[in-house]
This record gives structure tokens, C-alpha cells and sequence, in this order.
């Protein structure tokens, strides 16, 4: 054998179909195996890259290793040469002869190739003998499983999450055709080796994704700090033939592990001096590939936006946030929340955000000298203007200007001897770390298993270590070092008292929240009154996060001098002057609460356009802000519409996009649709307890989001469904008899389950009713099978962390943009917005927040389905359908590209 490096570089210009086939190929020739009759269909497919000699990815792939590395070198280059590198070779026939590549020269993309199922050919053409003969020969030699041998392991402080991106890691890598292992109790094991290294399969990660904690274990290991450790670790992944690990775990694992990967060549060096392992086996290893998962519920890894079991973390304090707050409420009293976070304030900071805390201490920006004396001056001010409660969070690692620590017990000792209130301290602990990972973890875990897998699969002798990051909703890799090296950064700046600097180098998530914190807590309202006012009201159905939009866009109107006003009940309320002015304790109490305190209605403006220009004019409302779903986007559409009719409509107006359905164009995520995934995947995970408990069952599972299919699909790669049947996604009878054939091989299994999730308008036909019809019929004697309509429990509940915070920032960023906006058109006292950027949608859109004219996004809005033309999720439907173990094209998989940190070290203009 030789070296395991890929000898199908990715700066071929390959498509990853074409890699994957190729690594799969070289995978069966390098271990005497048959080529899979899959393989070669697919390389019938039509794909070609440019620069190939040959017409079909075999080829071009065999022409390409004959020339670099020589005939005799690779197993691949013989069985080309054997078989004179594929025409004549396929059970088909000669690729040129079928004329293979019509998909590239008729311009077909390879999405609309169809590969249908094998289907032996007779073979044609000059040596046709030879080459049958040849043929016959790669038959008998059946695919392993594995080209390539990936090692998985799970390292430091365990997270929630872990054990999806341990799923996605293992499946992924057994999907492409590499060998898997998972090392159990982390780099212990690996320095154990022994019964901790052990060879996985399919099911062997199977029903592990709604469990928190890590399945196999988690270690410190100080052996593996030391070279004689890390030489015995490289002696047990030799003996497994592993050359590629993907570590999860904080910014110490991966930093071993880099080193590691550093130390490699002569770690075999030794070993082979030693004695213990042969030269021809160092070769064969003789590189290791190294990917990093950041799994820490801290967030304290620069280069991301947010780490594993972050969001999960936050579900925890916010749960207790929100048991806290009735008891003092009922009591009068002041809580001090201590949460996790030594060095790094982020999970304080979004929690004080999230819960509307009255104070907030991270070691990132220490409290300015004196700070005891402002501080209860603001507890003080608020019992004053009728709150019962205050709540204070603190980060463990908070200390003063001066490096002094500041303990929970301490602030609570102030408080009382300073304004006599009745205070309690709670410590969160490892509460934190406990529990059912959230939806976003499950998700964020799963994409980046896949994308660590990938990024193992094209790596070469120069690509570094990289670490697999999120910016905004999209997956990028960073190199490893680089990464480290930003996060010591952070803690030498706080160390040599750079606070400014070292928010910045937290990136520019962490300073957004920052400064919107600051905002709203530390602000009073303006002395002044601006000439400007506004109406803020609720269009559609009930979503989570409403209110809290609803809160920061008053009181930073209110903060800006502004006169605000609410609606209730939407336009239909705007028009029957359903209107009055709201101050800054009217809002208090609203961040945790669900569905809308203003009340919100369908109806939209052209049923009482008339009505509602009078009340605009009677009111003198300016600026207009409507947090809603689709029919506030198109309410507002209505309005921009009419303004050549009604000059009163010529005001500065925003939507914030917020319906359970996540089907408004202009933004990636729509308010409460976290908070509906969230319970429609803890449903889900209830419903599968119970088909496990039954065995042999499958359960069909009808969700909401009208004809938007996002609910369905996060919440299927959520909870690990089978199939998830959406409108976007357009599937015929064929596909569904596809589908049970699936769930009959799976009830051959150990996994004696089904989860099939359906969109409430996916087809016009086929129903929920007619799904279970057709599965039970054709499951006959093999499985049983139920229906469950969530319903509207996915519009109810308390909004997560993420809609909480999402929505604050929103309505925060919408309010400052209107303010902007209205400055720009007001001229002799009076405001005249005519222009199509004076009415936008704000939303995150990749990686920025931004704003959207209505009268642009028009153009690409499906107003029957009330659907964007264009959706970013459905390249997730990959891989919610690899992971269920469905043979799929992965030419369609968008994967993340290398970057640089310094790329991402943004300001708050630049993002969100």
C-alpha cells in the first residue's frame, strides 16, 4: 500500500459527488474489495472537472494518478492499466460511447442527471475481453467501508451536543466509505488505547442525539501533556491504521492536539527506531490530519459565534431566571445569579440580556471605580418606579478595574447593608452543564460533524489544522492556531487591562450584545422630546420574541426622546384607533413572556386603508414599525403601495419578521421559529421514547409553517427523523414507496423505530391521513404506525434564550434605523418618506444584519405560497437525509470554505 494521502486534491476543481466517488473507488482497490455497483453509477452521472483527459470521473481520475504518481505506486493505477482507465471497463459500456459527459456538454446541471439503478450492460468495444476480464476481478474485491480511518473523540468539559457531532462524524464518515472509531474517555483513552479505541458502525450512534453529555466520555489527561504520552497515542492510532482525528472539545484539547499533529513525523520516527513499528507502516501514516469542534458551554473560543453547548447552557439559566423571578416578585427581593464563565462573560452577558437583568458583571469590561455607588443607585431607582424585583447575574470570573475578583456574596452583602433589601444568592453550577441538548446544539453539532468530515476528506500535506466554526448561519473553517491564538489574546488583554480591546477580540457577536446591554440597562430616558413619533404594533399569528422586540424598540425610542406609541390588535386595531402612548415600566416583564401582549390579528390594510390613513394623521404617527409574519411583510407592502394615493403614508417603516413559519423574504430566521423547533423537537423526542418503548412502530408527525417547510426540516435533523417531507422539496408516489422500504430494512435492525415528519401543506394529495393509510398498508406484519398533529403548542411556551435575545436586538437595531431614516426625510417640520429604502425588513441574511426594501423584495416573494423565491435551509435537507441514511448526491452540499480570524473581527456596524 501506499501513503494514505488523497490522491484526489481538492484543487483539482473537483465536485465532491466526483470525490466522494473517487475516494470510495480508491478505498476498494487499495483493500482488494469489489467496487460497489453504486460507484459505478455514479460515475456515469456526468460530472466532469476541468483539466480531466477522460470523459467521466474514473478516467480522468486514473489518467491523473498514473501521471503523478506512477503506475506501480497506487493499486488504482495497476487496475487502470488493466482495464485500459475505463472505456470498455464499466458494466455499461465505454463511457465515450455512452456519451457520459451529456450533462456537462448539453448544460444540464448535475442535480437534474438522473442516476438510475444498476443495470449491467454488455460490454462494447476494443478489448472487451480484457476488460470484462478486469471487471470480473474488481467484483470480488467488496468494499470495507473505509479508504481512509477517522478517529473521533471527546475531550475536556463536557458540553451538550457533543453526542450529535459525534453522531454526524461517525455517519458521515461511513457514508463516504472511510473506516470510523470512537476513542472513549478522551485523550486517556487514546494514550490507553486497548478497549478505547473501538471500530463503530452505523448503529452504534444511534438514539444518542437527545442525550447531554458525551456518550463516550470525557477526560483531563496529563500524560497526554507530556511526549511520552503523546507517543504512546500515536503507537495506538498506527496499530488502526487512523490518520485523521477530529477533536470536540475547548481551546486545551485542540491546542494538544495540534501539537500533535506538529510532533507526528517524528513521534513515527521514534516508534520506528524503537522497534516498533516497520518503515513501510510509518509511510503508510506518515501524515495526520487534524479537525477541531469547539464544544464549551462558555464561549470563550474566538473565531466563533458560538461554541457547542452553548445555547443549551442558556436554556438552563434562563429556566431558573424564570422560576427566580415569580418567588421574587412575590417577595420583593433581590437575586445574585452566579453563572460559568471564568474567563469569558458570554454566557452572563446574553443571560442579562435575555432576562433584562438590572446589572451585569463580566471580566471582559470590569465595572468602572465607585461602581458599588452607581449600582445601587440603579437597584434603588427601579423598586422606586414599581418593580418588586431585581435580578443581578455574575460571571464567576468578574473581577474590578484592579484584577480584584468580585463574589456573588460580596454584591449581595451591598446590597443589603446599603439599601436594607431582602437578597438571595444562587449558584448555578453544573446545572449548567446538564440536561437535553436545545435544538440550535443538536443542528450546530450536526452540520459541523458533517463539515469536519469534509474538511478531513480534502485535506492535503498543507492544509493546517482547522477548526470548523459558525459565522452568522454559516459553517467556515479556521485555522486551528490562528484561533488559539486570538483567544489567549483575549485573556492577555484583560491580564494587561486592555477592556476595550479585549470585547473587540471577542468578535463582533459578543461586542453587539455588549453594547445593546449597555443601551437599554445604563440609559435613562432622554431629558429632551425629539419631534418624532412612532407606532409599534403585532401583525399575524402569535410568535415567540414578540414582546421582547416589543420592550427594546420602546425603550430605546423612549431613550432617543421619541413619542411612543403601541397598537393592539394589529391594523385592524390601527384602524379603529386602538392607539396610545406607553412609557419605560409599561414594557417591564414582557422579555420572558410568549405569544404577543399587544394582541396581533391577520387582517391586512387594504380591507381599511381609509381608517387607517385617518389615524396615522390623527395620531401624527411618523415612523412604523410591525413585528409580524408574512402578512405584516405584505401589509407593509400595501402601504408603501399607496402612498401615491395617501401622502399620509409617506412615513419611515420597518418589519420585524416574527411567525413560527420562518417564511418571510428578507432574513434567514424569523422570530419564534427557534422557540416552535424547540417544542415541536421535545414533542418529537417524547413520541420516539415511546415508539422505542412499543417497538415496531412508526410515528408520523404533522408540523406547522404552512407551506414553508423549515419547521419540518430542523426539527427532523433535530431529532434524528427518518424523513421529512416538505413543499419545497417536491416528492412524488415513488419517493414515499422509497421511504417504506427504507423504514423495513431499518425494522430488521436493533432500531425497531420510525419518525416521519410531514409539513402541514406539503402536498395537495398526500396527506397525513393518506400517509399513514399508505404506511401501514405497505408495513403490513412489519411495523405499526400512529399520527400526532402538534398543532398550535409550537406557537405557545416561553421564547428560548435566542428569541429573546434576537428579538431585543432587533428591535433595538430597527429603532435606531428608523431614527436614522427620519432624520434624513424631515424638512420643515414635517416628514416625507417617498423613496423605496424608507420601507424595509430588517433580518440576518448569512453573516449581517441588514435592511431590505420591501418593493425589492417583492420581486422574489411566491405571494400564492407565501414563500421566499429562494430558500438557505434546504441545502440542510442533505444532510437531514444522509444522517437517516439515505443514498443522496452530494454535489448539492454547500461546505465551508478556510478563513482567516482576522476576517471576522468586526465591529457592530459590520454585523449582528
Amino acid at each position: 500500500m501506499g501513503t494514505r494521502t488523497p490522491f484526489f486534491p481538492s484543487h483539482l476543481g473537483l465536485d465532491r459527488t466526483a470525490r466522494t466517488f473517487q475516494i470510495s473507488l480508491r478505498a476498494a482497490v487499495q483493500l482488494h474489495q469489489p467496487i460497489p455497483p453504486r460507484l459505478w453509477d455514479g460515475h456515469h452521472a456526468g460530472w466532469r472537472a476541468p483539466g480531466w483527459r477522460g470523459m467521466c470521473p474514473l478516467a480522468g481520475t486514473i489518467r491523473h494518478t498514473m501521471a503523478r504518481h506512477g503506475a506501480t505506486r497506487h493499486p488504482a493505477c495497476r487496475a487502470a492499466a488493466a482495464v485500459g482507465a475505463c472505456p470498455g471497463a464499466c458494466p455499461r459500456g465505454p463511457c465515450v460511447s455512452r456519451g457520459v459527459s451529456r450533462g456537462v456538454s448539453r448544460g444540464v446541471s448535475p442535480r437534474s442527471v438522473r442516476v438510475p439503478g444498476r443495470v449491467p450492460g454488455r460490454v462494447r468495444g476494443a478489448g472487451a475481453g480484457s476488460a470484462a476480464m478486469a471487471a470480473a476481478e474488481l467484483e470480488r474485491l467488496r468494499m470495507a467501508g473505509a479508504g481512509m480511518a477517522i478517529a473521533v473523540l471527546t475531550s475536556g468539559g463536557d458540553a451538550q451536543g457533543m453526542n450529535a457531532a459525534v453522531r454526524a462524524v461517525t455517519r458521515m464518515g461511513i457514508y463516504v466509505g472511510a473506516k470510523v472509531f470512537l476513542i472513549y474517555e478522551g485523550y486517556e483513552g487514546l494514550v490507553e488505547g486497548g478497549d478505547n479505541i473501538k471500530q463503530a458502525n452505523w448503529l452504534s450512534v444511534s438514539n444518542i442525539i437527545q442525550l447531554g453529555g458525551t456518550v463516550i466520555g470525557s477526560a483531563r489527561c496529563k500524560a497526554f501533556t507530556t511526549r511520552a504520552g503523546r507517543l504512546r497515542a500515536a503507537r495506538n492510532l498506527v496499530e488502526h491504521g487512523i490518520t485523521n482525528l477530529c477533536v470536540i472539545g475547548g481551546d486545551g484539547s485542540l491546542t494538544g492536539a495540534d501539537i500533535f499533529r506538529s510532533e507526528w513525523a517524528g513521534l513515527l520516527e521514534e516508534l520506528v527506531r524503537d522497534g516498533q513499528i516497520s518503515e513501510e507502516v510509518a509511510r503508510e501514516n506518515c501524515r495526520l490530519n487534524i479537525v477541531g469542534l469547539v464544544g464549551s458551554i462558555d464561549n470563550d473560543f474566538c473565531g466563533t459565534d458560538m461554541t457547542i453547548g452553548t445555547d443549551s447552557a442558556l436554556h438552563r439559566i434562563m429556566e431558573v431566571i424564570d422560576a427566580i423571578t415569580t418567588t421574587a416578585q412575590s417577595h420583593q427581593r433581590t437575586f445574585v445569579l452566579e453563572v460559568m464563565g471564568r474567563h469569558c462573560g458570554y454566557l452572563a452577558l446574553v443571560s442579562g440580556l435575555a432576562s433584562g437583568a438590572d446589572w451585569l458583571f463580566i471580566p471582559e469590561s470590569p465595572p468602572e471605580d465607585g461602581w458599588e455607588d452607581l449600582m445601587c443607585e440603579r437597584l434603588g431607582e427601579t423598586r422606586s418606579r414599581g418593580s418588586r424585583l431585581n435580578i443581578i447575574i455574575i460571571a464567576e470570573g468578574a473581577i474590578d478595574r484592579s484584577g480584584k475578583p468580585i463574589s456573588s456574596n460580596y454584591v449581595k452583602d451591598l446590597v443589603v447593608q446599603r439599601l436594607g433589601f431582602d437578597t438571595r444568592v444562587t449558584v448555578l453550577g453544573h446545572v449548567q452543564r446538564g440536561g437535553t441538548p436545545s435544538a440550535f446544539d443538536r443542528v450546530l453539532s450536526s452540520k459541523m460533524g458533517m463539515e469536519a468530515v469534509m474538511a478531513l476528506l480534502e485535506a492535503t500535506p498543507d492544509t493546517p489544522a482547522c477548526v470548523v466554526s459558525l459565522s452568522g448561519n454559516q459553517s467556515v473553517r479556521l485555522p486551528l492556531m490562528e484561533c488559539v491564538q486570538v483567544t489567549k489574546d483575549v485573556q492577555k488583554a484583560m491580564d494587561e487591562k486592555r477592556f476595550e480591546e479585549a470585547i473587540q477580540l471577542r468578535g463582533r457577536s459578543f461586542e453587539n450584545n455588549w453594547n445593546i446591554y449597555k443601551l437599554l440597562a445604563h440609559q435613562k430616558p432622554a431629558q429632551e422630546k425629539s419631534p418624532f413619533s412612532m407606532a409599534i404594533l403585532n401583525v399575524g399569528a402569535p410568535a415567540a420574541g414578540m414582546n421582547a422586540a416589543v420592550r427594546s424598540a420602546v425603550r430605546i425610542g423612549i431613550c432617543q426622546g421619541h413619542t411612543i406609541y403601541v397598537v393592539s390588535d394589529g391594523f385592524e386595531g390601527l384602524a379603529k384607533g386602538q392607539v396610545r402612548e406607553v412609557g419605560w415600566h409599561d414594557v417591564a416583564g414582557w422579555l420572558g413572556r410568549g405569544g404577543s401582549m399587544l394582541g396581533t390579528k391577520r387582517t391586512l390594510p387594504k380591507t381599511c386603508m381609509e381608517k387607517i390613513v385617518e389615524n396615522v394623521r390623527k395620531f401624527n404617527i411618523q415612523g412604523l414599525l410591525v413585528i409580524g409574519g408574512f402578512e405584516a411583510y405584505e401589509g407593509v407592502l400595501q402601504l408603501v403601495e399607496a402612498r401615491g394615493q395617501y401622502e399620509e403614508l409617506c412615513i419611515v417603516m420597518c418589519v420585524i419578521p416574527a411567525t413560527i413559519s420562518n417564511n418571510v423574504p428578507g432574513t434567514d430566521f424569523s422570530l419564534g421559529s427557534d422557540t416552535a423547533v424547540n417544542a415541536a423537537m421535545e414533542s418529537c423526542d417524547r413520541i420516539k421514547q415511546s415508539a422505542s418503548g412499543t417497538k415496531r412502530r412508526v410515528f408520523i408527525v404533522e408540523t406547522m409553517g404552512g407551506y414553508c417547510g423549515y419547521l419540518s426540516t430542523v426539527t427532523g435533523i433535530a431529532v434524528g427523523a427518518d424523513a421529512a417531507y416538505v413543499y419545497e422539496d417536491p416528492f412524488t408516489i415513488h419517493d414515499l414507496k422509497a421511504n417504506v422500504e427504507h423504514l423495513t430494512d431499518k425494522m430488521k435492525t436493533d432500531i425497531q423505530r420510525g419518525l416521519v415528519l410531514r409539513n402541514e401543506k406539503c402536498h395537495e394529495h398526500y396527506t397525513t391521513e393518506f400517509l399513514y393509510n399508505l404506511y401501514s398498508s405497505e408495513g403490513k406484519g412489519i411495523f405499526d404506525c400512529r399520527i400526532n398533529v402538534l398543532g398550535h403548542l409550537q406557537q405557545g411556551g416561553a421564547p428560548t434564550p435566542f428569541d429573546r435575545n434576537y428579538g431585543t436586538k432587533l428591535g433595538v437595531k430597527a429603532v435606531l434605523w428608523m431614527s436614522e431614516k427620519l432624520q434624513q426625510v424631515y424638512s420643515k417640520g414635517r416628514v416625507f418618506a417617498n423613496s423605496g429604502d424608507t420601507a424595509c425588513v430588517i433580518g440576518l441574511r448569512k453573516k449581517v444584519v441588514a435592511f431590505s426594501p420591501v418593493t425589492e423584495l417583492k420581486k422574489v416573494t411566491d405571494f400564492e405560497h407565501r414563500l421566499p423565491q429562494e430558500q438557505w435551509w434546504l441545502n440542510l435537507r442533505l444532510m437531514l437525509k444522509m444522517l437517516a441514511n439515505y443514498q443522496i448526491s452530494l454535489t448539492e452540499y454547500i461546505s465551508g470554505q478556510m478563513e482567516h480570524v482576522t476576517r471576522r473581527t468586526l465591529s457592530i456596524e459590520k454585523g449582528f
